[in-house]
């Protein structure tokens, strides 16, 4: 079993995840011209990166991972879509993305469960958590059939499970401090320092939410190759 990874920029890596899901991954890497395939393997995530999901000009391996990202949620394939990823899967099944209204969420913020996340294969142990966020857009219409499952503050749309095997979430459970930090180092926010300082002292906050979490999606990557479902 083989999880494809379109990963959109050398600084927006797997991080975490890489240490986390346990199953071996296919990077494709389309800012350095790779392809991006017409289908995943069994199991797709889609990472972040500093691209706004609309900006096709800048970016053009756009368009052919939205097709990617629709094709694996109509085709049951398990789908975990990261920041950008979640963005560009909201705008591939028909929901909004759009900048957003109230500017840049950044650093260890906190997101907490809706209902429908108690009965959640990945999000069920989730109550009220801090993540890392890093995004001035937002999904501002999520897709028909989408079942809301973590919100925030300062943008209602944190995560939700589509279909029955994709899942998008807005913040970054890949990013380490370090990943993090890099991120921050040339933005130019004064509060650099003390976001880097917030983030490095959730880690173990972190971790302790969101490795379950990509454990559960590698459980169901690993069901769903053994029932034949996607």
């Amino acid at each position: 079993m083989r999880i494809t990874v379109v990963e959109h920029e050398a600084a927006a890596g797997l991080g975490n995840l890489g240490r986390w899901l346990g199953l071996p991954c296919d990077v494709v890497r389309p800012y350095l011209g790779e392809e991006i395939p017409e289908r995943a393997r069994d199991g797709l995530i889609v990472l972040g990166g500093e691209a706004a999901a609309w900006e096709d000009e800048r970016f053009p391996w756009q368009p052919a991972t939205r097709d990617l990202l629709r094709r694996s949620v109509d085709d049951g394939t398990p789908t975990l879509a990261v920041c950008l990823g979640a963005q560009l899967m909201t705008m591939a099944c028909g929901g909004t993305v759009e900048r957003g209204g109230a500017g840049l969420e950044v650093g260890a913020c906190e997101v907490f469960a809706l209902p429908a996340a108690a009965s959640d294969p990945l999000l069920s142990g989730v109550g009220a958590a801090v993540a890392v966020q890093y995004h001035r857009d937002a999904m501002t219409r999520l897709p028909d059939g989408a079942v809301p499952l973590l919100t925030g503050t300062r943008y209602p749309h944190q995560a939700y499970r589509l279909g029955p095997a994709a899942w998008a979430v807005q913040f970054h459970p890949e990013a380490t401090p370090e990943i993090f930090a890099s991120w921050t180092a040339g933005s130019g926010l004064d509060s650099a320092q003390e976001l880097n300082d917030g983030v490095r002292a959730a880690a173990g906050a972190l971790e302790a939410t969101w490795r379950p979490m990509a454990e559960a999606f590698a459980d169901v990557i690993r069901e769903t190759a053994r029932s034949g479902a996607a």
